[in-house]
């Protein structure tokens, strides 16, 4: 249940042409303590909660436990979360062994793209693409949990 990730900002939209998935994703934060956050997203038409713990310094890893739930559950919940939801689109681009999720932002973050990878360990390699821009791992402002405190178009 640890999650090891990178995160990178997104030079082009080349990526929209490699893609072999796109899914619409809106999600709320029932939390966003530092040490933990609690949310809600609807993934498409089916519904999620996570729970995430606190990064690592480097921000490479962090706890994370996810439980798929009912579609009316997940509005429901959407309904009571903290104020500053997160509208986006998420490319599926696979590369060899390794697929990038692209975050297409829409509303308060529009004009931000972010692309992650999940990886087996902190050291694992992976080919990068020409898209791939500046590493941002760990900058917390890059949060979807901040994102909804801080919107990109505020920075």
């Amino acid at each position: 249940m640890i999650e090891i990730e990178r995160k990178f900002l997104v030079t082009s939209h080349a990526y929209k042409e490699e893609a072999f998935k796109s899914t619409r994703i809106i999600q709320g934060f029932l939390n966003t303590h530092k040490k933990r956050t609690v949310r809600v997203r609807l993934k498409g038409d089916v519904g999620y909660i996570t729970v995430k713990g606190q990064s690592s310094q480097d921000g490479l890893s962090r706890f994370e436990w996810e439980k798929e739930i009912p579609e009316k559950e997940a509005e429901s919940l959407l309904n009571i979360c903290e104020p500053g939801v997160i509208d986006k689109i998420r490319y599926e681009v696979k590369i060899k062994n390794h697929t990038f999720e692209i975050d297409e932002f829409f509303g308060d973050n529009e004009g931000l793209v972010i692309a992650e990878i999940e990886l087996g360990s902190e050291n694992e390699t992976f080919e990068t693409p020409y898209w791939l821009g500046e590493e941002v791992t760990g900058h917390i402002k890059y949060y979807n949990s901040q994102l909804s405190k801080q919107p990109y178009k505020t920075w």
